[in-house]
Order: structure tokens, then C-alpha cells, then sequence
């Protein structure tokens, strides 16, 4: 019982700083590209019915922080995968198919000027930023970062595709450049039940503090009190 509120102390004053005075967030989209959230392009997959049932709500509430976050004034920046041909992930290669110096293949996703790189359902207005990456992280090798600061942004909502992997790898170089990171939990998704399950253990650990579409809208309207 001491150590559930311990927890709840913790999580009191985990919240209360993100809600604090003059405090900024700012939204963060991962990877909501027609490759990895349209149910026709992912059967290769093999995704169950609950997994993609579950896929779909997470867009759906994708979607609605968006639009809560543009309603609230809060800065929305998307971040998406943008493979370049002319530049393979070697590293990727290997890992996938035992390749380093393979060519990048067809069934590569989204790669730069296809459909398949397309934003599934949702789209960024004029002036949103759009920071197009080449690996899992949205930080690395882009200027993510630097727009962040420059935007005063004090702690980051993390969504997006998928749970285990680029927003993972995203959330956890926020958090690595010290900024405090919200993670909901109905606002990402992996191709199997299990695999995000365990992704939002992790997450919790070591990265994010985990709740929900509605939780944080009302920490964006607390900060902007």
C-alpha cells in the first residue's frame, strides 16, 4: 500500500511541474504514414483483427490530440520517415537480411515521393513543422531538436507509429536531451498486442510518464491557465 502511494506522490509531482506557470509542451507525431497505418499496405504483417482494431483506435486518437493540441495553441510537429534511395540504412540491411551492401529494396517503406510516405488520416496544417528522418529516431540526424528550443518548448507528448520502435527510439531521446516526456498509451500502437505491451513497460521504466488522450489534453489546458 506505502509503495502504491509513493507512486501516486510521484506521479502528483511529475505532473505538477509539466503544469506549472509558463510551462510549454508540445506535440509530437511519429510516423502516421500510409506504410505503417494503412491496413492495406500491412499485411505482410500478418496483424490479427485485435491488432488492427487496435491500430485504428490509436490513429483515431492520434488525430484528436492533434486537433485538441491545435485548438489549445499547442505547437504540433510531425516527424516522418523519409528512406532515400540513394541512400541506404546499411546497418538496417544487415539487421533485416543480412546484407550491409544490398541495394534498398522494393518493399522498403516509405521512400521519399511515394504513397507510401503519405500522412494516413491526418495531414500537417501550413506553418506545422515537418522534420523528415532516415532512421527510427525523429532526433537523429535532423534538426528536431533545434526547432524544439527554438519553439521554448519545457516537455513533449510522444504519438505516432510504432510503440516498440520510432517512438520509442523518439521519446527516449527526448528524454536523454531533457525533456520531460508524456507517452499515452491509446496514442501509438505496435503490430502486435504483446510487443506493445511490452513496449509501454519499457517506456514507463525508463522514459515516459504513460496516461491518456483525455489526461493529456487537461495538462495542456492547465498549462495554458
Amino acid at each position: 500500500m506505502s509503495d502504491l502511494r509513493d507512486r501516486q506522490d510521484l506521479r502528483e509531482r511529475q505532473l505538477a511541474h509539466l503544469t506549472r506557470p509558463g510551462s510549454r509542451p508540445a506535440l509530437v507525431v511519429v510516423d502516421v504514414q500510409r506504410d505503417f497505418a494503412d491496413p492495406d499496405r500491412l499485411t505482410v504483417y500478418g496483424l490479427t483483427a485485435a491488432a488492427l482494431s487496435a491500430l485504428d483506435q490509436a490513429v483515431t486518437r492520434i488525430r484528436d490530440l492533434v486537433d485538441a493540441a491545435r485548438a489549445a495553441e499547442v505547437p504540433v510537429v510531425w516527424v516522418e520517415l523519409g528512406s532515400d534511395p540513394a541512400r541506404p540504412w546499411r546497418s538496417s540491411n544487415w539487421l533485416r537480411g543480412g546484407d550491409y551492401d544490398a541495394p534498398m529494396g522494393p518493399d522498403e517503406p516509405c521512400v521519399l515521393g511515394t504513397s507510401g510516405a503519405e500522412w494516413y488520416r491526418m495531414r500537417p496544417a501550413e506553418g506545422e513543422p515537418r522534420v523528415v528522418k532516415r532512421a527510427y529516431s525523429g532526433f537523429l540526424g535532423t534538426d528536431l531538436r533545434e526547432r524544439l528550443r527554438a519553439a521554448g518548448c519545457d516537455w513533449l507528448t510522444v504519438v505516432g507509429l510504432t510503440s516498440e520502435c520510432c517512438v520509442y527510439a523518439t521519446a527516449q531521446d527526448a528524454v536523454q536531451l531533457d525533456w520531460p516526456v508524456v507517452v499515452p498509451r491509446d496514442a501509438t500502437a505496435a503490430y502486435d498486442l504483446d510487443v506493445h505491451a511490452a513496449a509501454l513497460v519499457q517506456l514507463g521504466l525508463n522514459v515516459a510518464v504513460l496516461g491518456d488522450t483525455d489526461e493529456v489534453v487537461d495538462l495542456w489546458k492547465k498549462a495554458a491557465q
